[in-house]
């Protein structure tokens, strides 16, 4: 049975605490961070070590492209979205990303990337700035299309964040809490058209830690008027929902990590992250030992079903891709 926890390690292999966290049932994935990773056969090594322990565990990266890439050393530098919309082939070199990133991430071991970004450059948040793929919804919307569909292409599935957008408010979440004052007709017509047109493409959804007052008091991960009557009761989506990390600022709203994860599994969420505090993990996983949660089957269907070839550079669209994305001037 999967648990609801996803969680993070501290270096480059297991040591004998995080074997002991891995082996609890309610822990349900790790996610890798850059000080995780030095190059793909270490990866891959490390994910096997994952997976000797827990056959079942979801493992998961941020490999957006751009300045949101773990994977570096031995893998493509991918250019930020935004970079790509500005060419009269946008919507193939989008293509070309997804494909790339995910057959690299699967090579290494793992599930799926945290992707694509969603929002859109309103250029007000820096912490989404170039990451977004537009600030027109219309664009936006195409080119995730075809990043996802690249994704899907290689075997992985999509994961649209930041639910329903984290493009207007400029704080950072990471370090404080953002509040979007619009109202909910706004939000409707700009921010969340990339969800709602991609919705039924979307394997999975990570909301923002955004508080929006003229729609809720709480942060969209923590609201069940955002998660259940607007993403699954509007937008009809199915999928899984991940909360963001539940360690940022702006998920203090509502306690300490065992209140945390509990208001967002309570919300709609299906699995919460805690990342880079052992600490607050603890926490939060002795609070899933309590409240006895039961997942959600669609969890298991975001990992992919067998190792892929290491050998993917062999592939006729690997040379395809690189070479398109070079005469773009988007890779070295």
């Amino acid at each position: 049975m999967q648990g609801s926890l996803m969680l993070d390690i501290d270096g480059t292999w297991l040591t004998a605490e995080d074997r002991h966290l891995l082996r609890q049932s309610e822990v349900g994935g790790v996610i890798l961070f850059a000080r995780n990773i030095e190059h793909p056969r270490q990866v891959r090594e490390l994910c096997a070590a994952v997976r000797a322990l827990r056959p079942d565990m979801l493992l998961a990266v941020d490999q957006e492209g751009g300045r949101v890439q773990r994977l570096r050393q031995g893998f493509v530098r991918l250019p930020a979205m935004r970079a790509i919309a500005d060419n009269a082939n946008a919507e193939q070199l989008a293509d070309h990303c997804g494909w790339l990133m995910a057959c690299e991430v699967l090579a290494a071991g793992l599930d799926l990337s945290f992707a694509p970004v969603l929002d859109l450059d309103h250029q007000r948040s820096a912490v989404v700035g170039s990451r977004a793929f537009e600030g027109d919804a219309a664009r936006a919307s195409l080119l995730a299309g075809a990043f996802i569909r690249g994704m899907n292409a290689a075997g992985m599935a999509a994961t649209g964040k930041h639910f329903p957008g984290h493009g207007w408010a400029e704080a950072d979440s990471h370090v404080a809490i953002p509040v979007d004052e619009r109202s909910l007709a706004q939000i409707r017509a700009q921010d969340l058209q990339p969800f709602i047109r991609l919705s039924q493409q979307l394997a999975a959804v990570m909301p923002a830690h955004v508080i929006y007052p003229q729609v809720d008091a709480l942060p969209a991960g923590f609201s069940r008027r955002w998660l259940q009557d607007i993403l699954r009761g509007e937008l009809q989506f199915k999928g899984v929902i991940f909360s963001d990390d539940l360690s940022m600022a702006g998920a203090h709203v509502v306690g300490d990590a065992a209140c945390r994860i509990e208001a967002a599994l309570t919300a709609g969420c299906n699995m919460g992250l805690v990342c880079n505090d052992r600490a607050a993990a603890e926490l939060a996983l002795g609070a899933l030992q309590r409240l006895q949660v039961i997942v959600p089957p669609g969890l298991a269907r975001m990992s992919r079903q067998a190792f892929p070839s290491t050998e993917y550079r062999q592939d006729p669209r690997w040379l395809a891709a690189i070479t398109a994305l070079r005469a773009a001037q988007l890779i070295d």
